[in-house]
């Protein structure tokens, strides 16, 4: 019944969309990361910025960023990303487009489990001279990260999903990799479901694992 599936590269499709997610997940912890901290920051200019950027980008939708990623910077801007691959700089603008995208909800994430940090530690911390980047990093960061672990897995399995996105520009993931089996082969079905199977796979271990991580390291207040 499942024969027709030894003429295509499943797995390299879905390994595929394994480096989309790590690479995105990482780009997107330290920019999201960035960004709270500039939300919370006492430069007003710096404030107004990532408040921008996190309203603007969370109502834009993925597509559009991801097909700007291809048609504006590499089409029109001749923005390569360092390749002249077309595998590679598609994959690589991918990245990027998923990485502006899910930043705006990993910052946010990060915000509510700087909200979590009570206020006193931050003025006790300052009150010794520690600088606001110090009391950031030493003290309200390491709390606010612990406390963010359930929304940030939230954030990673949605990009996970999210990377279906990048098929628009021909990355070859288990997204595209679905549209050609479909238009090649007789078995719709069965094709759906070997892929929500695959991202099963990949989504509700992350889901478990992470969850279990989120209660070991959570702040008890």
């Amino acid at each position: 019944m499942f024969d027709f599936l030894d003429k295509y590269d499943v797995l390299g499709a879905f390994w595929t969309t394994v480096q989309l997610t790590l690479l995105s997940a990482v780009g997107s912890l330290v920019w999201g990361t960035l960004l709270a901290a500039m939300r919370v920051g006492p430069v007003p200019l710096m404030r107004g910025f990532g408040t921008a950027y996190v309203n603007i980008v969370r109502n834009i939708p993925l597509t559009v960023i991801i097909l700007f990623s291809s048609l504006g910077l590499h089409d029109t801007l001749g923005v390569t990303l360092g390749s002249d691959k077309v595998d590679t700089y598609s994959f690589r603008l991918a990245v990027l487009g998923l990485i502006v995208y899910t930043s705006a909800f990993v910052c946010e994430a990060i915000r509510a489990g700087i909200n979590t940090v009570p206020v006193g530690q931050a003025e006790a911390a300052r009150a010794i001279g520690l600088s606001f980047t110090q009391v950031l990093g030493l003290i309200v960061l390491p709390q606010a990260f612990r406390a963010a672990v359930g929304p940030l897995t939230n954030v990673l399995i949605a990009l996970t999903k999210n990377t279906t996105v990048a098929a628009a520009i021909g990355v070859a993931e288990a997204a595209l990799l679905m549209k050609e089996m479909v238009e090649n082969e007789a078995q719709l079905l069965l094709i759906s479901a070997v892929i929500a199977f695959g991202f099963c796979c990949l989504t509700l271990p992350t889901g478990l694992i992470l969850g279990w991580v989120g209660k070991k390291v959570a702040v008890k207040r």
